[in-house]
């Protein structure tokens, strides 16, 4: 009777030890498909943070009280939201400091929302300012502000350069455009987002039109950074969602049915 006791314990004892290793193996599992998931949306961080352009533009429209500052960044369907959201915010803005601050941010988190929604990518809020940004895409602003493609040399593959070279150059030739055209302001978005593309390694799946199209291509439709629905950082999202359930399902189930 004893022994069978002492079996029964022993038993026990190993069973526990066993869950106590699948919960520590479940929870690392979890810690390493957060870090992935992370470590995917900071590379397309860029339009939706407080350095980037779509919100250094509603600065300038604010400042200049012109809201064609940052129509080039939406598609035409969406322009009377925006402009509506611009009218209300530079008739709020004035009444207090607060009013001031709290109408800005209302204006900058419509903008990227609505631009973000013309990507065809979830809208997670406006990031704070030193939110981590790829190499690339820095130096893909750096050349544009420079106007040459030195910081994007070491970056970019040799015998992607000459590519390289001429779709910066079609930026530079579209850049110096009357922001008051906005169908010239949308064509340079255009071509920079086919530069942003290539200059990250994206060559495939370039969208027929950009933000000036009322109806999105079958191709993907392209933002700022280059990201297509259908191609780029973005499509890896639902992948790596679906095997962290499918992962985490699996190893609870198993635990579930161990202490039956």
């Amino acid at each position: 009777m004893e022994t069978k006791i002492k079996k029964n314990a022993g038993d026990s004892s190993i069973e526990q030890n066993g869950t106590k290793r699948t919960i520590k193996f479940s929870i690392s599992v979890l810690l390493l498909f957060t870090i992935l998931f992370l470590s995917s949306t900071a590379t397309f961080a860029h339009c939706d943070t407080k350095d980037g352009p779509v919100v250094a533009d509603a600065r300038k429209a604010i400042e200049k009280n012109n809201v064609n500052y940052v129509l080039k960044w939406i598609q035409a369907a969406n322009e009377k939201e925006i402009k509506e959201a611009f009218e209300l915010t530079m008739k709020v803005r004035v009444l207090s400091p607060d009013a001031k601050e709290l109408s800005d941010n209302y204006f900058f988190e419509t903008l990227v929302r609505v631009h973000r929604s013309g990507e065809g990518v979830p809208y997670t809020g406006v990031k704070p300012s030193g939110t981590p940004i790829d190499e690339k895409i820095l130096a893909a602003d750096k050349s544009i502000e420079l106007g040459n493609l030195s910081p994007l040399k070491d970056l970019v593959p040799k015998e992607n350069m000459p590519e390289l070279t001429n779709r910066f150059e079609k930026v530079m030739s579209l850049r110096k455009f009357d922001v008051n055209n906005v169908a010239a302001g949308r064509e340079y978005i255009e071509a920079y987002v086919q530069f942003f593309k290539f200059a990250e390694g994206e060559v495939e799946g370039h969208a027929a039109k950009g933000h000036g199209s009322d109806a999105n291509t079958a191709s993907g439709v392209q933002g700022i950074e280059g990201h297509d629905v259908t191609s780029g950082h973005t499509s890896h999202i639902p992948w790596i969602l679906s095997g962290f359930f499918f992962i985490t399902a699996g190893l609870f189930g198993a635990l579930y049915f161990k202490k039956k």
